[in-house]
């Protein structure tokens, strides 16, 4: 069984999803992939995970960094949950690029290369966003492309972290904005 609740942010409307695991889905209301996965049977009501998550998302949105995590449930591929797994070590306040997970888990599995692209499509479909911060994924060159949730916040998020934004840039064009 899941359930849901919502969360007010200064970014926009959210919707918590969870199970008897952990949090399973936080979704910004209008991003790409929006509630994909989530049960038509789902039941609102006011969990325990959700009153963690929303005191972290609560945390978070004041400008500082959570000091305790919130129970997760990733439902995705072996793949995907790697690559978010990855997302997860990413420390406040810094980004890495699709290149360095797809070199980590490249080392991990003992393969001379992994495809930043591939590693794009799992950062992409990230059911967890903001607490699993795909938002500090970024192009090797310093393109900003690729939220689900929107590149105008991606960088709201990025500049509440602290991020310095001066090598950073939107791309004017491209499938992933």
């Amino acid at each position: 069984m899941q359930y849901i609740s919502h969360y007010h942010s200064p970014i926009g409307n959210i919707l918590l999803a969870a199970d008897d695991i952990g949090l399973t889905g936080l979704w910004l209301e209008g991003q790409k992939y929006f509630a994909r996965y989530l049960d038509q049977e789902a039941e609102e009501k006011e969990i325990p995970v959700f009153e963690k998550a929303k005191q972290w998302l609560d945390i978070y949105f004041s400008g500082k960094e959570p000091d305790f995590t919130v129970p997760l449930h990733f439902a995705g591929t072996a793949f995907q949950n790697e690559v978010w797994e990855i997302l997860c070590t990413i420390p406040y306040g810094q980004t890495m690029t699709y290149g360095e997970i797809a070199k980590q888990i490249a080392a991990k599995k003992g393969l001379s290369r992994m495809s930043a692209q591939a590693v794009g499509g799992a950062v992409g479909h990230n059911e967890i966003s903001i607490i699993v911060p795909c938002h500090r994924v970024v192009g090797t060159s310093g393109s900003l492309t690729g939220y689900a949730g929107g590149i105008e916040k991606k960088v709201k998020l990025l500049t509440l972290e602290h991020v310095d934004m001066k090598d950073f840039f939107i791309p004017k064009k491209g499938t992933a904005l």
